[in-house]
């Protein structure tokens, strides 16, 4: 059995200012697995280039200190001017933490390319815009607003890559941007946060946790587990390669965020987790070979296959499994309702993703404008122009 989240009630939320007290204090560790996830996870999962590494950690929290600051403070003005109703307390902290997921995915497909007031510029307007994004799901297409929250690695991968389109393309001999063994250790070691905090992420603002944290672990083992064979299985010499095990083990969080506090059966998941990971490990290959070259983008990070693939999956699964849901359940009688329950669903997905693509388009540009100071090719990917290294004398 599957529940269509139209069909599940909604939390209410308690009218007041950021400290209203509507939550339990069990809320708070569920709260502490979010923040590491983001902090701690993404923090080290951007560490992929070999010179980039203090800018991938240190400038990720500094992003993410400042756009959660931002979007509480945003969130309680329209309170006072009564714009909206306050959901209080931990929960207010909790979206903003989940916001600025988008942050840190777009962040990674423009890793190495802005400075840093380029990225602080780049946080604060897809902030806005992804606040104005949820609005529109939440007001016109009745959209309950803890799933809102879930279209955040959707927005955040095609963000970037819209941003990161209109940057300058680094010279073919540039090879500042590869990695070594030690920066994927520590990018593979971020991986492993967010891979084991994920089920409180998806779980945290859900009506039904237990079954969305269950859901989601059933999806990232599977996902995990698939990425290992066909790693193995696509490699010339039978070898595990680490940029696939990267990005493959985290689709099923991913593909599974839509819809892991209404799947009432662990094998309904466990394919979900299945086909992200597939869908992931083949999308790397399309987009970097077909895609990328014909489009002229380099996705630093490659967030659109590890986030933005899996992401779109995870709406197309929502939507069949709604549908299929509601027409057993009315028997196949009520035709117009599931019209519009695939309205909603399609409509809110075309929604997020066009706004995405636009609006990074538009950032891309104004981030490359005379006033930001945009970083010279010869300068992508590489610390010193940013951090002190007294312990350098020459090089690096």
């Amino acid at each position: 059995m599957w529940l269509c989240p139209w069909a599940l009630p909604e939390l209410s939320p308690d009218v007041g200012n950021i400290y209203s007290p509507t939550w339990l204090p069990g809320f708070y560790p569920e709260f502490q697995d979010v923040n590491h996830m983001v902090l701690f996870g993404f923090g080290f999962f951007l560490m992929v280039l070999r010179r980039y590494g203090f800018s991938s950690t240190g400038l990720n929290f500094l992003l993410i200190v400042l756009g959660v600051q931002c979007s509480v403070l945003v969130e309680d003005l329209l309170v006072l001017l009564r714009v909206e109703e306050s959901g209080g307390g931990m929960e207010s902290l909790a979206k903003a933490v989940m916001s600025m997921t988008a942050v840190a995915i777009s962040t990674g497909a423009v890793l190495g390319k802005a400075n840093p007031v380029q990225l602080i510029v780049m946080s604060l307007v897809e902030l806005i815009i992804f606040y104005m994004s949820r609005y529109i799901n939440r007001r016109f297409l009745q959209v309950p607003d803890d799933r809102t929250l879930m279209h955040v690695h959707l927005f955040g991968a095609y963000f970037g890559v819209a941003v990161t389109s209109r940057f300058p393309e680094p010279p073919p001999g540039l090879d500042k941007n590869r990695s070594t063994p030690k920066s994927d250790l520590f990018s593979m070691l971020g991986t492993v946060f967010v891979w084991v905090f994920w089920p409180s992420f998806n779980s945290i603002l859900a009506a039904y946790k237990m079954e969305a944290v269950l859901n989601t672990y059933f999806a990232l083992a599977v996902s995990a587990v698939t990425a290992f064979m066909l790693s193995a299985l696509t490699s010339k010499d039978g070898k595990f390669r680490m940029t696939h095990i990267h990005s493959a083990v985290l689709a099923g969080g991913v593909t599974i965020s839509y819809t892991a506090h209404s799947i009432q059966h662990p094998w309904i998941a466990m394919i979900l987790g299945l086909l992200g990971s597939v869908i992931t490990i083949l999308g790397s290959h399309c987009l970097q070979k077909c895609f990328n070259p014909a489009f002229k983008l380099q996705d630093t990070s490659g967030v659109h296959f590890t986030f933005g693939l899996p992401a779109v999956l995870g709406a197309v699964a929502a939507v069949v499994l709604c549908v299929v849901e509601e027409g057993i359940a009315t028997q196949w009688d009520n035709l117009s309702s599931l019209g519009y329950l695939v309205f909603v669903d399609v409509g809110a997905f075309c929604q997020t993703i066009s706004t995405a693509l636009i609006t990074g388009l538009i950032t891309g540009l104004i981030l490359n404008i005379k006033l930001l100071k945009t970083v010279h090719v010869s300068k992508y990917f590489d610390d010193q122009f940013y951090w002190e290294f007294p312990h350098l004398s020459v090089g690096f």
